[in-house]
C-alpha cells in the first residue's frame, strides 16, 4: 500500500485515481473548486468530468495541495499543459523532501518545445525529484472508470522505477507495460492529438473510412519522422503510444480531439468549438508546438503544417484537405527508409 497524490480531477485524473484505489493505495485527488471537492468526498461522484461513475469511498479530495502531498511518495500529475509550470511552482513551494513523479499529460509547451519531463526537470531542484516517470498510452478515462480492458506504458531513465510504478497502477483491468524510451513515448502521446483533430475533421467534411485511414497512417508517418529525428526510438512508434495511441484517439467520439476536429469540420470556428467543449483540447497547443518545431527542425510534417493554418491562419478545411491530396508525388517507403537510418 502507497500514499499517492493525484493532482488534477479531471476525467484522466480521476479515473487514474480509481486504478490506483481498486488497487488498494491510499488516494488523494487535488482539485481546485470546492463544489467538485465536496462531491467527490460526500457523494463519490465528479459527475462533470465522469457523469454516473461512483467512485471508490477510499479516494479523499481537497481543494489544499499540501494535505494532499502531505505523506506522498508518489505524485501523479494530471493537468493540462498550459497549467504545468503553474502547478509545479505550487508544488516546489509545498514539499518538503524527494517524490517521484509520474505524469499523464499529454502536450509539448509552445515557444520553448519542451516535453513534460523536461518542464518537471526544469521546474522542480534536484533535492525534490526521485525521478520522473511518463504514464501514456489508449486510455479513455470513461472506459478506464468502468473497469473495461487497457494498456498502457510507463517510462523512466530509471528502469526500476518505472517497473515500481507499473507494480503501483498494474491490476486485472489496467495492464502496464515498460518502455525505457521517455522521448518516443511522450512525443508519440503528444503528437497523436494533432491527427486526432484531422480525423476529426475529415469526419466532419464527410469523408469515409479511407480519408481517416490515410490520415492516421500518414499521421504516424510524420510523427516517427519528427520522433525519430528528436532521438526517440522508432519502435515505439509501432507501439501503444503510437498505433495504439492514435487508433483510439482518432477513431472514438470519447476523444476530445477528434470531437473538436468534427465541429471544425463542420464549419464552427476555433474559439466556438472550444468554448463548447468545456475541457482542453490539448491537440491545439500541441499542433503550434510541433509546426514551430519541425520547421526550426527542419523536418516535413505536411499534416500538421495544414492544420495549423485551418487553426491560426483561417484556411478552411476543404481546402486544407485538397492541399494534402494535391502534394507532389513522393515514394512510402522514404519514411521507412529514413527511420531506419
Amino acid at each position: 500500500m502507497d500514499n499517492v497524490a493525484v493532482l488534477g480531477a479531471g476525467s484522466w485524473g480521476t479515473a487514474l485515481a480509481i486504478v490506483l484505489a481498486d488497487n488498494g493505495h491510499n488516494v488523494r485527488l487535488w482539485g481546485r473548486r470546492e463544489e467538485q471537492v465536496s462531491e467527490i468526498n460526500e457523494e463519490h461522484r465528479n459527475e462533470k468530468y465522469l457523469p454516473g461513475i461512483e467512485l471508490p469511498k477510499s479516494i479523499k479530495a481537497s481543494v489544499k495541495l499540501e494535505e494532499c502531498i502531505e505523506g506522498a511518495d508518489i505524485i501523479v500529475l494530471v493537468t493540462p499543459t498550459k497549467a504545468m509550470r503553474d502547478v509545479l511552482g505550487q508544488l516546489k513551494n509545498s514539499l518538503t523532501r524527494k517524490v517521484t513523479i509520474v505524469h499523464a499529460s499529454k502536450g509539448i509547451e509552445p515557444g520553448t518545445y519542451k516535453r513534460i519531463s523536461e518542464i518537471i526537470e526544469e521546474e522542480l531542484p534536484a533535492s525534490l525529484l526521485e525521478a520522473v516517470v511518463v504514464l501514456s498510452g489508449p486510455s479513455h478515462a470513461e472506459e478506464v472508470s468502468l473497469r473495461q480492458p487497457t494498456t498502457v506504458t510507463v517510462s523512466s531513465e530509471k528502469i526500476e522505477t518505472a517497473e515500481k510504478v507499473q507494480d503501483l497502477f498494474i491490476n486485472q483491468n489496467f495492464r502496464v507495460y515498460t518502455n525505457p524510451d521517455v522521448i518516443g513515448v511522450e512525443l508519440g502521446g503528444a503528437l497523436k492529438n494533432i491527427i486526432a483533430l484531422g480525423a476529426g475533421l475529415s469526419d466532419g467534411l464527410g469523408y469515409g473510412d479511407n480519408a481517416k485511414a490515410a490520415l492516421i497512417t500518414r499521421g504516424l508517418a510524420e510523427i516517427a519522422r519528427l520522433g525519430t529525428h528528436m532521438g526517440a526510438n522508432p519502435l515505439t512508434f509501432s507501439g501503444l503510444t503510437g498505433i495504439g495511441d492514435l487508433i483510439v484517439t482518432c477513431t472514438s467520439v470519447h476523444s476530445r480531439n477528434w470531437r473538436a476536429g468534427n465541429m471544425l469540420g463542420k464549419g464552427m470556428a476555433l474559439d466556438d468549438v472550444l468554448d463548447n467543449m468545456g475541457m482542453v483540447v490539448e491537440g491545439v497547443r500541441t499542433t503550434q508546438a510541433a509546426f514551430e518545431l519541425s520547421k526550426r527542425e527542419q523536418v516535413e510534417m505536411p499534416i500538421t503544417q495544414v492544420l495549423y493554418d485551418v487553426l491560426f491562419n483561417n484556411k478552411g478545411a476543404k481546402q486544407a484537405v485538397d492541399e494534402l491530396m494535391q502534394r507532389t508525388r513522393t515514394h512510402e517507403v522514404e519514411d521507412v527508409s529514413s527511420l531506419k537510418s
